[in-house]
């Protein structure tokens, strides 16, 4: 199976396979073999996570995707309390200086209900996936969405909380997420109304940001106490179809996180704050299929990983259009 193939199964809710031997490169298998026998690997990990308890660094690209994000919706808010024109709507649909722009999954219930395709919603559409398929596709949830700000937020206080042995994390099977994308397309289909749009988080949120608030809210908040004291991320892990479309956006992009085999000690400080953390399976010792893997479609770009890796085994990497595939 190719790398874009197997990236895009996982997307959809297959789990992540060990790979045979015959699937890893040389190098790779050598490197393994390497780190298998390494009898310093466990102290080296043991130094290297005491000295970042003692000085722990600070979360820099988080800091930075927080105040991106918060600008962002706010100059939805700016411009229409001051009616300057930058950017107009909300984030489902909207004018930037002019020039329209409409989310990838609105764009497709809207098509889907009213079976119309009309110039100004194709333009945004197409501006859209070329903007987001530049910056890696579910980098719109981490660095856009306000839902996953609050989720996010949310999550900090699960965290807590189940330390405190208060809560237990409950996962669903991920492959929820894609059966929930098809029902709310064929429920736009066939009743011609776009169903998800009313329960989008995302929408609710962006839209009572710059309106102001409505009873919708509640659901919102609903879904954050859900997440707090049961089910861990639930709505961005196991349902949210925005994640799902913009994922097989992020399946071409050419904007990643590339791991390195070389610099890894399996430690997987990584996967402890990764928001879907089967994308990192790969630094899972004897995964990695070569000396450098691209990270899978549902990856969101949030950086969490990056800043947390010990030995800067994962990077941000802009790829050129001859290595896309």
């Amino acid at each position: 199976m190719s790398p874009l193939m197997r990236s895009l199964t996982e997307l959809l809710g297959r789990d992540p396979k060990k790979p045979q031997a015959d699937e890893i490169s040389p190098a790779a298998q050598q490197k393994h073999i390497e780190v298998r026998k390494d009898k310093t690997r466990i102290e080296k990990i043991r130094v290297e996570l005491a000295e970042r308890a003692a000085h722990k660094p600070p979360e820099k690209l988080r800091r930075k995707r927080w105040a991106v994000l918060i600008l962002v919706n706010l100059l939805f808010l700016v411009s229409y309390l001051l009616d300057i024109q930058i950017l107009e709507g909300a984030l489902t649909a909207s004018r930037f200086v002019g020039f329209h722009m409409a989310d990838l999954n609105s764009a497709l219930q809207v098509v889907l209900a009213f079976k119309h395709v009309v110039i100004n919603l194709l333009i945004g559409t197409v501006t859209v996936f070329i903007m987001w398929w530049l910056l890696g596709g579910r980098t719109f949830c981490s660095w856009v969405c306000p839902y996953h700000l609050l989720s996010e937020w949310a999550e900090m206080l699960h965290v807590y909380l189940a330390k405190k042995k208060i809560v237990k994390d409950h996962p669903f099977d991920r492959r929820v997420r894609t059966w929930f994308w098809i029902i709310f397309a064929v429920l736009a289909l066939v009743t011609g109304y776009t169903v998800f749009e009313t329960i989008s988080p995302t929408g609710i949120l962006s839209r009572a940001l710059i309106y102001g608030p409505g009873i919708a809210l509640i659901w919102v908040a609903l879904l954050l106490l859900f997440e707090i004291f049961y089910s861990r991320r639930a709505w961005c892990r196991y349902a949210c179809p925005i994640g799902l479309t913009y994922g097989v956006v992020g399946a071409i992009s050419p904007f990643k996180v590339q791991y390195n085999l070389a610099n890894c000690f399996h430690e997987a400080e990584c996967r402890k704050v990764c928001l879907v953390p089967h994308v990192l399976d790969t630094v899972i010792m004897g995964r990695a299929r070569g000396m450098t893997v691209d990270i899978g479609a549902d990856c969101t770009r949030c950086g969490r990983c990056v800043d947390a890796c010990p030995t800067s085994s994962l990077t941000f990497k802009f790829k050129g259009l001859g290595n896309l595939l």
